[in-house]
């Protein structure tokens, strides 16, 4: 209405109405401003403010629409420092790149009808606040807290500048799943991730998004996100009871073969990583997938307990030894096998022509052989056409966090970076500033590629007491002394049977048993002088080394027995020089209860103990491992000695390992046992009772000749099963 400047108006109030919206505006958490706000003009009447820019925000985007319903005339002037532009909504774009690992992931907003990428917005929030980079950062932020962002930069339209306000509800999930990515500014709109990261997408899920493509990308993350629940069958003519966390590992590598991804099953010793992967390999067989052969790489003492497992386990899979001299005349026909087995010495040796041949897994057992990614085998094994890589190993990780990457540096190459992008990113971050959140990350990141379980995590699963044949082949020359020592005994033997007959020949025939059993643990023990063979005097005390190593690496307490205290004079010298801590118990040893208390406290991991001097009266509970170095005839004296940790108060399963020299008199001695009950209580225990009797065609097996050394050859049926709980006897 129209009036003059001179005339006096009188305007009514409201005075009640006032009140109301006076009160009102205090319940929004307005007060009377006490100064000039920046938010009001120097024009305006009495002046109300909020305490900070953060209540601002929460008014503008909450509080004000309410307003406006009700009935309030809202004006906003151009320079208000708070005025922004609703959000209309949130989406998510996926690409997949059919012939490549990798799909690209788009997450933005919508404004004004314009899609907006939130990666470069992201990416200036990051620099300017770095704190939301860390989990407990992130944590930090409420909720309903709002971030101001400026989209000047960011919109293609022009026109008059606009802001957003971005809850901290909806961008935590964002920043917590892929913070780290966002680093990588390659001016794009949109992230590059590997597809093995796709399990990130399943923590967007909760989010009000708008998901255009990667339909198939999305399952394959719901898959990763419960892949140890992939149900599978066990293989038929699979010649072992699998127990429940067996038939999980094979669900989880046959989950791992239908997403095309590799991972490492990293059980500890002794709980059956190779059955588990023949079991796989049969699955495979039998579901016709199997068109090219597998490769299975492991280090050269391994070859004959693979070979062995295989032929009892599944015989239906039709294995190699890809070893020895005259190998080469195997590479024209690697089709016709479902199982190459060859070692990490000959790789490096024969790559060229392995990698003529496609393989449809390629298996790295004791992976840890390629912990250094420098290495001749580990470049030979990435460099192999596989189907599907898988690695084997109770310690996946020993000294640092590079060799873990060097194995999924093999398995999938790039996932976690470069060396030196691996290294900034988790390995000093964990390493040396031991930062919680960045190892929770990285966890979180392998978690669907790595099995890890741990004799105490299927301690339910398993019997208390596990029985295992640990097989030794021995070196070229310990066979040549064992020929010789077999032929002088063979005659002596024969002799004094023909003079005296069997009955009347124990002690000769145990001073032959003696002297072949003890060219089985060390050649020291029957030559004084040195040896100067290429492989030195004992292959099986290289292996127990081996064994020693992983065992300790996996925090166990081992008990070792032998017969000979010579022989654990042998050991003793070992431990010293690799500065391993060990108690000693021999007859010798006149005071017996220092070394126990050693052991039982945990001051030393290793108690070597003489059969004779410590298979009875001692309790050793600490124990969860038993080693019988040279096992003894008759299993009543190795069930004692065993028993000095599996007795009342042990409560942790107890692992038994018996070290066999493969086709040797330990072996046969071994399957006699079984064979001839009463030639167990007989003869081989001393005793002289006629309470058995020893045929000729026992005295030819007990001295028969070696086998031939390939691991390829026949070396006589296997007599235990052993799937980690007691042997049991075919």
């Amino acid at each position: 209405m129209f009036h003059d400047p001179t005339e006096t108006l009188r305007i009514h109030r409201y005075v009640d109405e006032e009140k109301r919206c006076y009160e009102e505006m205090q319940e929004l958490g307005f007060k009377l401003a006490t100064r000039q706000s920046k938010a009001m003009p120097d024009s305006a009447g009495d002046m109300f403010e909020l305490p900070n820019d953060k209540a601002w925000l929460q008014f503008i985007t909450h509080k004000l629409p309410g307003l406006r319903e009700r009935g309030w005339e809202i004006d906003i002037y151009d320079d208000f420092t708070f005025d922004v532009t609703p959000v209309e909504d949130w989406y998510a774009v996926i690409q997949e790149q059919s012939e490549n690992d990798w799909f690209d992931l788009e997450l933005g907003i919508i404004v004004n009808g314009e899609r907006l990428s939130l990666l470069p917005i992201l990416i200036n929030l990051l620099r300017s606040h770095p704190e939301l980079m860390s989990a407990s950062g992130i944590a930090k932020r409420r909720d309903d807290e709002q971030l101001l962002v400026q989209l000047n930069h960011f919109t293609q339209k022009g026109g008059e500048p606009i802001q957003v306000a971005l809850p901290y509800g909806r961008l935590k999930p964002v920043l917590a799943t892929l913070g780290d990515f966002y680093w990588r500014d390659d001016g794009n709109n949109a992230l590059r991730l590997n597809t093995a990261d796709a399990m990130r997408l399943t923590e967007l899920e909760g989010l009000p998004l708008i998901w255009e493509g990667g339909e198939r990308l999305r399952r394959f993350a719901d898959r990763l996100a419960d892949i140890k629940n992939f149900s599978v069958s066990v293989p038929e003519r699979l010649n072992a009871t699998l127990r429940p966390y067996q038939l999980e590992g094979l669900s989880w590598m046959q989950s791992l073969r239908e997403l095309e991804v590799g991972g490492i099953l990293a059980d500890d010793m002794g709980l059956g990583k190779t059955l588990q992967t023949l079991a796989h390999l049969l699955v495979e067989k039998q579901a016709g997938r199997m068109d090219r052969p597998s490769l299975a790489v492991m280090p050269t003492s391994l070859i004959p307990n693979w070979m062995d497992e295989a032929e009892r386990f599944t015989p239906d899979l039709k294995v190699l030894a890809l070893y020895g001299a005259g190998r080469k005349r195997d590479f024209a026909s690697l089709q016709d096998y479902d199982l190459i087995l060859t070692t990490y010495a000959l790789l490096p040796r024969d790559v060229e022509l392995l990698a003529l041949q496609p393989l449809h897994v390629l298996i790295l057992d004791e992976a840890q052989y390629i912990k250094n990614p420098g290495s001749k085998a580990a470049d030979a094994a990435r460099s192999l056409n596989a189907r599907q890589r898988l690695c084997l190993s109770g310690t996946p990780l020993e000294n640092h966090l590079g060799e873990l990457w060097s194995l999924f540096h093999f398995l999938m190459p790039g996932w976690l970076g470069d060396s030196k992008h691996f290294n900034s990113n988790y390995r000093k971050a964990i390493e040396k500033d031991g930062s919680e959140e960045r190892l929770q990350h990285l966890n979180a990141r392998i978690k669907p590629f790595l099995l890890r379980r741990t004799k105490e995590q299927v301690a339910t699963e398993l019997p208390p007491k596990t029985e295992i044949v640990h097989w030794v082949e021995l070196n070229d020359t310990q066979r040549d002394v064992y020929e010789t020592v077999r032929l002088a005994m063979d005659k002596k033997v024969r002799d004094e049977i023909t003079r005296k007959g069997v009955a009347r020949s124990q002690i000769i025939i145990l001073e032959a048993l003696l002297k072949l059993r003890q060219v089985c643990c060390d050649l020291r023990l029957v030559n004084s002088e040195p040896t100067t063979g290429r492989h030195g005097s004992s292959a099986k005390l290289n292996s127990l080394m081996e064994m020693f190593e992983e065992l300790l690496a996996e925090g166990r307490k081992i008990l070792l027995f032998s017969q000979f205290t010579s022989m654990l004079a042998l050991i003793e010298a070992e431990l010293k020089q690799r500065g391993i801590e060990y108690a000693l118990l021999t007859g010798q040893t006149r005071d017996r209860r220092t070394p126990v208390q050693d052991f039982q406290s945990g001051k030393v991991p290793v108690f070597l103990i003489s059969l004779k001097a410590g298979g009875t009266g001692l309790n050793l509970t600490a124990a969860d491992t038993v080693i019988h170095y040279d096992p003894w005839w008759n299993p009543a004296a190795e069930n004692q000695a065993t028993d000095r940790a599996y007795r009342i108060g042990q409560d942790k399963p107890v692992f038994v390992y018996k070290m066999i020299a493969r086709g040797t008199v330990e072996e046969k001695i071994q399957r006699l046992q079984q064979e001839k009950a009463a030639l167990a209580s007989g003869v081989l225990d001393g005793r002289t009772a006629g309470d058995w009797k020893l045929e000729s065609e026992d005295i030819r097996a007990l001295f028969a000749p070696l086998p031939l050394a390939s691991p390829s050859s026949k070396l006589g049926k296997p007599h235990c099963i052993c799937l980690g709980g007691p042997i049991k006897h075919l």
